[in-house]
C-alpha cells in the first residue's frame, strides 16, 4: 500500500512538472509573441509618422512652388500692363496733332545739301505731330524771311549776323545746337601751294598773291560772311578775274570749283556728302584746324510779337528747339554721318 501511493505520488508529481513547462514555454511564446506585435506597431508608426512627414513636407514645397508661380504670374503681368501702357502713351504723344501742325523751317544749306535734314525731319515729325515746310538758304536769306515773317523757326550759322536780328527783336529764344568747322579746298595740283598751312588768312594771302580762282558763295550765307571774315583777317579785299562769285548755296558752288579747278570755303558736312556721292569732285581738302574756322550752328524762334498781324506758329517753334537741343535730337546729330563716313558731321552742343 505505502509503495503504491509513493508511485502514485511520483506520477502526480510528473504531470505537474509537465503541466508547468508546457505552461512556461506557452507564455514565453505568448510573451515574444507581444514583444514582435508591439515593435511591428511601432515600426509601423514610424513607418507612418515618415510617410506623413514626407507628405506634409512635399506639400509645403508645392505650395511655396505655387505662391512663388502666382508671384512670378503676378510681376510679369504688371510689367505687360506697364510697358502695354507706356507704349499707348508714346503712341498717343507721338500721334496727337498739334492745333497748328504746318511749321516753316528756314535753315543753312549745308544742312539740307549733307543730308541731316533727310534723317532730323521726318523723326521730328514722327515725334510730335508738326510737319515741317523747309526752306534752304543761305543763312542771310533764311534770317530775311524770319524777318519778314515768312518762317517760324531758324536754323543758322551766322553769328554776327545772328546777333543783330536778335537785337532787334525779330529772334528770340536762340539756343546752341551744335558745331563743325570750315575747310580749304582745291584741285589737288595747288598752284598757291596752301597744303599744310594753319592759318586760313595765310592762305588767303597765298591765293590772293598767286591770283589763282578762287570761287566765292557771295550769298549772305553763313559762310561767305565767314570768308569775309577770313579776308579781313588777312587785311586784304578780293577783286580780280580770279575771284569768281556764284550767289549759290554750298553744293552748287563746289561744282563750280570743281569745274574752274578753283579754291574754295566750304563746311565740312556739305564737303564729306559730297565728295562721297559725286563721283566727279576731285577736289581734296588743303587747310583745316585753324581756330578761326569754327562753325557753330544755333536755332531761333520767329518772334511773333514782331509780326502781330502775321500767324507765326511760335508753339511748333518752340516744340522744334525743345527736340533739337533734347536728348532725342542731340543723339541723332552725334550719330550723323558715322556709318557712312566713319565720322560725324556734326557735333552737338547740348548733351555731348
Amino acid at each position: 500500500m505505502k509503495k503504491f501511493l509513493a508511485l502514485l505520488m511520483i506520477l502526480l508529481m510528473v504531470v505537474v512538472g509537465f503541466i508547468g513547462c508546457k505552461t512556461t514555454s506557452t507564455t514565453a511564446e505568448t510573451t515574444s509573441a507581444i514583444t514582435t506585435a508591439a515593435a511591428a506597431t511601432a515600426e509601423a508608426d514610424t513607418t507612418a509618422a515618415a510617410a506623413t512627414s514626407a507628405a506634409e513636407t512635399t506639400a509645403a514645397a508645392e505650395t511655396t512652388s505655387a505662391a512663388e508661380t502666382t508671384a512670378a504670374a503676378t510681376t510679369a503681368a504688371a510689367e505687360t500692363t506697364v510697358a502695354v501702357e507706356t507704349t499707348a502713351a508714346e503712341t498717343t504723344a507721338s500721334t496727337t496733332a498739334p492745333e497748328n501742325p504746318a511749321l516753316i523751317l528756314a535753315s543753312t544749306t549745308s544742312t539740307q545739301d549733307s543730308g541731316l535734314f533727310d534723317e532730323l525731319i521726318p523723326a521730328f515729325e514722327k515725334a510730335t505731330g508738326y510737319k515741317i515746310k523747309l526752306v534752304a538758304v543761305g543763312s542771310g536769306a533764311a534770317m530775311t524771311l524770319g524777318q519778314n515773317g515768312d518762317a517760324d523757326v531758324l536754323l543758322v550759322h551766322s553769328p554776327a549776323a545772328e546777333d543783330k536780328f536778335i537785337a532787334a527783336g525779330y529772334g528770340i529764344d536762340r539756343k546752341p545746337v551744335m558745331h563743325n568747322s570750315f575747310i580749304i579746298v582745291g584741285p589737288e595740283s595747288d598752284p598757291a601751294k596752301i597744303k599744310g598751312m594753319t592759318l586760313a588768312a595765310d592762305a588767303f594771302k597765298a591765293i590772293m598773291a598767286s591770283e589763282s580762282v578762287f570761287i566765292s558763295r557771295a550769298d549772305g550765307s553763313g559762310t561767305y560772311a565767314k570768308e569775309l571774315n577770313i579776308w579781313q583777317r588777312a587785311l586784304l579785299e578780293p577783286g580780280g578775274d580770279w575771284y569768281i562769285q556764284t550767289g549759290l548755296g554750298m553744293g552748287a558752288t563746289l561744282q563750280v570749283a570743281q569745274e574752274k579747278l578753283g579754291y574754295t570755303l566750304t563746311d565740312n558736312a556739305t564737303w564729306y556728302a559730297l565728295k562721297k556721292s559725286s563721283s566727279g569732285l576731285n577736289l581734296v581738302e588743303l587747310v583745316s584746324g585753324d581756330p578761326l574756322l569754327f562753325n557753330p550752328y544755333s536755332v531761333i524762334a520767329v518772334n511773333p510779337a514782331i509780326h502781330t498781324n502775321l500767324k507765326i506758329n511760335y508753339k511748333g517753334a518752340t516744340a522744334f528747339i525743345k527736340y533739337i537741343t533734347g536728348s532725342a535730337g542731340q543723339k541723332l546729330i552725334k550719330q550723323f554721318g558715322v556709318a557712312k563716313y566713319g565720322i560725324p558731321l556734326f557735333y552737338p552742343d547740348v548733351i555731348k
